[in-house]
């Protein structure tokens, strides 16, 4: 071969090469990046549809034995579809299909006279029983296909921090809507298995991931939530809810010391595994991350132990309680005005005295300069996001404590004119019973990956940002608010062999139309931790605009009591005194 065939043939098979990479290029857009559109499209082309099988990863609950219980599945069942161009008779074949579907007659009989249409979706999740004795009929134009959905075999337990999926308005892909399922899609997410399988498209699946960064993470997910403490929570949120009728309630179980959340909840709630009732998407939105409040008087003990940890205060210290203070031209008060004299520590967190607690707030930013508040509630975690394994969290507003002003620093001293989230609330407080340390909250405790790796959430903290010393004397006082006020108006809470430090919150609701606070519209909250020195968990309840009463200590003591008691005997928690 000379030099110019040698030249031609190379000419040649370049083009030949350039021509392939072409075609596979083609083909691979066709077919893998827009292969779930054209198969949306072909599924009104084709008397059968061309839609692979949907698959995800599962979700699991875990019970205090270590037993995993699936919180969200893959369930499987088959679809009924029929072919319009093909169907002879509409009559006699929807009176054979209703013998064993239930079929609206002129639904049906509109979708099976429509002209030039060779597909139409009947019915969903067919049973397999049902389904083969529907092909043994043969009937013309009607046939059964396998398809597969996201279940939720719970319900609606724990359906706002589970989330749900979704299909994605551009590609037609189900991915993860709200909650862990969209904060682990990455994880959760499969590539679907089609029905009738293309060769090509398997082939290049795996450069899709590769060059796309797809599944290499992907496996099943075990949270923290014990499936019989979630239910418990829940049932004593809807019974509270039922009495006291507020606009929204939820309540967190967490262990303090590692942040694993052990059930959280709130309502309104929904099931994903129906949503066709939500009216307003909102719903589906977790209140307990996603929105900020001002949380009232359960912020007093943070303001207490901020005075103490700088020694300004000490637990022995008194103050003169004048019942009112006017400070840049405005008033704050006491809950009903009245001024105690010179009174000790202690009954700024037993009588929940808003004086008392802008008083010593007052005192360290006077003493250790402007901002030092604000470096303190900054350092417990509040107005920063927590970092919990859920989407959209908010991040709490606590900027007032930098104006230098005092009326600002009097106010978020006792939980008004700042807000957080209730998940960063409970993080804050939580410092109180773990020793001093921030903690970071979380739902999910191991991914359980294909490869058979187990990769284990281990808990992440900070700090000391208080001293030991301090913790154990701000929860001394906390043990008093329980044994000496809260109890003596509610028996029902006082706990003869385990100490429990506790505190009420009520906060006036702000009038975000008319300026200033509403009158008579409060948020209610109650935390407490125990065994006190030793906690196991920390509890948190609060209810926005109930009815009824005015003080949460009126309608959230029960609640916390009961929530308290059963954690004790379902755990077995070792009495401690």
């Amino acid at each position: 071969m000379n030099y110019s065939q040698r030249f031609r043939a190379r000419l040649i098979y370049i083009g030949i090469l350039a021509v392939a990479v072409v075609l596979m290029i083609s083909l691979y857009t066709t077919q893998i990046v827009k292969g779930e559109s054209y198969h949306m499209k072909a599924d009104k082309q084709y008397v059968k549809p061309s839609a692979s099988l949907f698959d995800r990863g599962t979700i699991f609950f875990s019970s205090k034995d270590g037993t995993k219980a699936s919180a969200a599945a893959i369930g499987s069942g088959y679809l009924i579809y029929m072919n319009p161009s093909q169907i002879v008779d509409h009559a006699q074949t929807y009176d054979a299909l209703s013998q064993y579907v239930q079929l609206d007659r002129a639904s049906f009989i509109v979708k099976a006279t429509k002209k030039g249409d060779m597909y139409e979706e009947l019915v969903h999740r067919v049973p397999e029983d049902i389904a083969t004795t529907v092909k043994t009929l043969a009937l013309t134009g009607i046939g059964v296909v396998k398809e597969t959905w996201r279940t939720y075999p719970g319900g609606s337990i724990a359906a706002h921090e589970l989330g749900l999926v979704g299909e994605n308005s551009t590609s037609g892909a189900i991915e993860g809507r709200y909650g862990l399922e969209s904060s682990y899609e990455n994880v959760l997410e499969r590539a679907g298995v089609s029905n009738s399988m293309n060769v090509f498209a398997q082939l290049f699946s795996g450069v899709k991931d590769a060059v796309f960064g797809g599944s290499t993470l992907s496996g099943d997910i075990v949270t923290t939530i014990d499936p019989t403490t979630e239910k418990y929570l829940e049932k004593i949120l809807m019974e509270t809810d039922e009495k006291w009728k507020p606009d929204e309630i939820g309540g967190i179980v967490m262990d303090p010391k590692t942040g694993e959340i052990i059930a959280m909840s709130s309502l309104p709630s929904f099931d994903p595994n129906d949503t066709s009732n939500v009216k307003n998407a909102k719903v589906f939105s977790n209140s307990l991350v996603e929105h900020v409040y001002e949380m009232g008087s359960i912020m007093k003990p943070l303001t207490m132990a901020m005075a103490l940890d700088t020694g300004v205060e000490t637990p022995i210290s008194t103050y003169n309680d004048t019942g009112t203070l006017t400070l840049n031209t405005k008033k704050i008060s006491n809950y009903d005005g009245k001024a105690r004299g010179v009174i000790p520590m202690q009954e700024i967190l037993s009588q929940s005295l808003n004086v008392g607690a802008a008083t010593i707030a007052m005192n360290v930013e006077h003493k250790l300069g402007n901002g030092t508040m604000f470096k303190y509630f900054d350092s417990f975690g509040l107005g920063q996001k927590s970092g919990i394994d859920q989407p959209n969290e908010a991040t709490g507003i606590i900027s007032n404590l930098k104006s230098g002003r005092d009326i600002e620093i009097a106010t978020g001293a006792y939980g008004q004119g700042i807000a957080v989230s209730p998940v960063e609330m409970v993080r804050a407080l939580a410092v109180l019973a773990n020793g001093g340390y921030l903690i970071t909250p979380h739902l999910v405790r191991e991914i359980d990956r294909f490869d058979g790796t187990i990769k284990k959430i281990d808990p992440v903290k900070s700090g000391p940002v208080l001293k030991k010393q301090t913790v154990d004397e701000v929860t001394s006082m906390l043990i008093n608010v329980v044994d000496l006020k809260i109890a003596l108006a509610h028996p029902d809470i006082h706990f003869e062999n385990y100490s429990v430090a506790a505190k009420t919150g009520t906060a006036q609701i702000a009038d975000h139309v008319n300026g200033g606070y509403y009158p008579d519209r409060y948020l209610h909250s109650f935390f407490g931790y125990f065994p006190a020195y030793d906690p196991k968990y920390i509890v948190f309840f609060y209810q926005i605009y109930p009815k009824g009463a005015q003080y949460a200590s009126d309608t959230l003591t029960t609640p916390f009591s009961e929530m308290t008691k059963f954690l004790i005997d379902y755990y077995d928690i070792t009495p401690d005194r």
